[in-house]
């Protein structure tokens, strides 16, 4: 049934991103930082927490997992750094992501052009 679930919140979530970028002029970037924002949000009252619970590693493939990342690893060192803990902790978990990120952007910049 956890397959069924995780299906259905990764498919709802995309969904309602579909929907947000026909119906409004909205672009892809506002829409994306908006759901990153709302994962950031949802982790910073507990939320994304129990939402992973139930509908498991569903809740880890859209973009509000990157917002729950920062947002939990951010938390966790504050507890134990204080303030300073906040920058610390906040790329921990996105460490990797980011990276990984950039690397895959420098190396498809090399064999693609961009369109005008």
């Amino acid at each position: 049934m956890i397959y069924i679930y995780s299906f259905l919140f990764a498919g709802f979530v995309s969904m309602l991103g579909q929907i947000i970028l026909d119906n409004t002029k909205l672009s892809a970037g506002h829409i994306t930082s908006m759901f990153v924002v709302l994962g950031a949000a949802l982790d910073t009252f507990s939320l994304y927490d129990k939402i992973i619970q139930v509908v498991g590693g569903g809740a880890l493939v859209p973009i509000t997992s990157f917002g729950h990342s920062l947002i939990h690893g951010a938390l966790q060192k504050a507890n134990d750094f204080g303030l300073i803990g906040l920058l610390m902790g906040m790329f921990d978990l996105t460490a990797s992501g980011i990276t990984s990120a950039i690397i895959f952007t420098f190396v498809f910049s090399l064999f693609f052009n961009a369109k005008d």
